[in-house]
């Protein structure tokens, strides 16, 4: 018993001293964690594929104010309605098993026939009955309890992944990196932005859009069919939504509630950017996305949404009307 007594010190400060002294007489290095500035740029790679993300989900959003002046509280559902209809295309037992891009160009399809519907069957009968804004927010709400548990019902609480692009090797930049997939979904969602900025300037129903967004009453004077470009924008905002949900459940994971989680992010880069301004959410967007990811850096995950509020929070102290909002006189 007394050598066992003596041997307890011994063995514990020899299990202290081999661990420290075994890579230093080898004369290996210790290994060192990635460098601030490769987190940096790791964050900032990360914060411009969120961002891009949160900007077509945000565009129709904004869009969607522009014109009928309406803040669409259930439009967060469309943007899990096409993550979970190309789910079901995709993955599930039930559906057709297609592969990825067709599940999510019919998602995207089928994400503007939604639009469409619920502009011609609920909201263009409201607007014809003279409900005021208020009421139609409030109906909004209702909308996105409704659409939220159906998807709850029909897909269920478990998160899951698309059958394809779910693990690959990752792409070194420099310090950083980042995997094929995430790449082509950076790139897919810029030429998607392009191409709605194209659309707005270039195209006829683009100008139109501008018109009745900048004065709806002068625009159908004019001759502008107003209801046919609110219909238009909605299944337009529709159709993006539901890219923005088969992106963002591409990166991350499919889940009943993605879109609620989402929505709060497409209202400050709406917001931050211009309400009503299609660029001006593109713009606010980036930025938000940038910020939230950036923040990873110095605080928690946890808050990086916060962090990302707060700075919309600066901004609007700064400029009222957003980035690139038009300011307006009041009285």
């Amino acid at each position: 018993m007394r050598h066992q007594r003596m041997l307890v010190p011994v063995l514990a400060l020899v299990l202290v001293m081999v661990p420290a002294t075994s890579a230093q007489a080898q004369g290996e290095e210790v290994p060192r964690g990635p460098t601030f500035a490769a987190r940096a740029l790791q964050a900032l790679i990360d914060g411009i594929q969120f961002g891009v993300i949160i900007a077509i989900t945000s565009v129709g959003l904004s869009l969607i104010f522009g014109t009928i002046h309406l803040i669409n509280f259930a439009h967060g559902e469309f943007v899990t309605i096409g993550a979970t209809f190309a789910f079901f295309l995709n993955v599930s037992p039930a559906g057709p098993g297609w592969h990825l891009i067709p599940a999510a160009l019919a998602a995207v399809v089928f994400g503007a026939l939604l639009g469409g519907a619920v502009d011609r069957g609920i909201w263009r009968p409201l607007r014809a009955r003279g409900t005021g804004l208020i009421n139609m927010f409030i109906v909004t709400i209702g909308l996105s309890l409704l659409l939220r548990h159906v998807v709850l019902v029909l897909y269920g609480t478990r998160p899951a992944s698309y059958a394809q692009y779910d693990i690959q090797s990752t792409i070194d930049l420099g310090p950083a990196g980042i995997t094929p997939r995430d790449l082509t979904v950076t790139l897919l969602a810029v030429l998607v932005l392009l191409g709605v900025a194209a659309l707005l300037q270039k195209t006829r129903i683009g100008t139109a859009v501008r018109a009745v967004s900048a004065n709806r009453d002068l625009a159908e004077a004019s001759g502008i069919d107003v209801q046919r470009v609110v219909l238009f924008v909605w299944m337009l905002g529709g159709g993006l939504a539901a890219l923005g949900g088969v992106f963002f459940g591409l990166v991350e994971i499919v889940t009943w509630d993605m879109g609620f989680k989402l929505l709060l992010l497409m209202f400050a880069g709406v917001i931050l950017g211009g309400l009503g301004s299609a660029y001006g959410a593109m713009v606010g967007s980036l930025v938000i996305g940038i910020v939230a990811q950036m923040s990873t850096l110095w605080f928690p995950v946890d808050l990086q949404y916060a962090w990302a509020l707060l700075v919309l929070i600066l901004v609007l102290l700064v400029r009222p009307q957003g980035i690139l909002g038009r300011a307006e006189r009041v009285g």
